[in-house]
């Protein structure tokens, strides 16, 4: 995967705190947020369609951070470059919500409203429960895709690379 050709980078972190693995794009856009520096924007988002479309309005390159339930082994880091890959719908199907990131991405797609680069990391969850933690090969994980976010990025390892501040919508 190619690095973005951009100075500016949106990160939406993606999930639900109070639901064991889904907080996955959460903790890891906490993680980049942490780190401070201007070249990376970090968003949360409940997933929700309308939600996605607005934080990543106006901006040309976006990384979506995800909870994913593929079958995989638990901690397994996907990544995918969203212009020319789709999530697969099963991925994301632990979702409360009638539209899933699946979903809504390829309605934005339709719409013409993706940004020009858009990529997507995702962490194979495992517990998905109301009221759980994280599982700990997902903990393990999250400094992975982080560096994941890094190499998109194009932002050396061990640098401050992201706006300390933290915008938070929809349900945590």
């Amino acid at each position: 995967m190619t690095e973005f050709s951009t100075q500016s980078i949106l990160v939406i972190g993606i999930g639900n705190s109070m639901r064991g693995d889904d907080a996955a794009g959460l903790e890891i856009a906490r993680k980049i947020s942490s780190r401070g520096h201007g070249v990376i924007t970090v968003k949360e988002e409940s997933g929700e369609a309308a939600g996605l479309f607005e934080a990543w309005g106006g901006w040309d390159s976006v990384i979506l951070l995800d909870a994913v339930c593929s079958g995989a082994k638990p901690g397994t880091i996907f990544q995918l470059d969203l212009i020319k890959d789709a999530v697969p719908r099963d991925w994301t199907n632990y979702s409360t919500h009638s539209m899933g990131l699946a979903e809504s991405l390829e309605l934005a797609r339709a719409l013409g409203e993706l940004p020009e680069q858009v990529s997507f990391i995702g962490i194979e969850g495992v517990n998905f429960e109301i009221g759980q933690d994280l599982s700990s090969k997902v903990r393990e994980a999250l400094d992975r895709a982080v560096d994941r976010v890094l190499e998109i990025a194009g932002i050396p390892e061990n640098t401050g690379f992201a706006s300390p501040i933290l915008e938070s919508k929809g349900k945590d």
